[in-house]
């Protein structure tokens, strides 16, 4: 049986989930010009790297890792450009329908991906362990009951 929380002291879930997502904006917005700064790419085409890298034969159709990486299907490409510009992803053709595109990741996205792996989490621990320092305009003060009303509504 599901408790039924006060609302007149608990967010409603729309404004946990406002909450919830401007920090991790905040959060991401610091992880990506960290790595932009140490390691010349972005967030969006560090995340690409890694689910190409998890994906059985290292590729993904680009529809299917827009989905993965949140962005609409034009960003995707632009996105995988610019991965194939840096040498570190490819676009090929499926052979059993020559429209499907798939991306696939690169030996040197492979490098790029062991090099950067471990400090990233490092980061990422660093910027949860001291957010109050490292992002003072986030107010983290408000996420964790705000992450718990989400939570309570996605186990209902």
């Amino acid at each position: 049986m599901r408790t039924q929380l006060d609302r007149t002291t608990a967010p409603s879930v729309s404004e946990a989930w406002s909450r919830v997502t401007a920090f991790a904006s905040a959060v991401d917005a610091s992880l990506d010009k960290w790595l932009a700064d140490s390691y010349r790419i972005g967030l969006t085409e560090y995340r690409a790297l890694g689910h190409l890298s998890l994906a059985s034969d290292k590729e993904l159709r680009v529809s299917d890792l827009a989905q993965q990486v949140g962005l609409n299907p034009s960003s995707t490409t632009r996105l995988v450009s610019r991965l194939e510009a840096k040498g570190l992803a490819r676009r090929d053709v499926c052979s059993d329908d020559g429209r499907g595109v798939y991306a696939v990741i690169e030996d040197h996205g492979e490098e790029v991906l062991r090099e950067v792996r471990a400090p990233y989490e490092a980061q990422l621990q660093s910027l949860l362990d001291t957010v109050d320092t490292h992002l003072p305009s986030a107010n983290a003060s408000p996420i964790a009951p705000a992450m718990s009303e989400v939570q309570a509504f996605i186990a209902r």
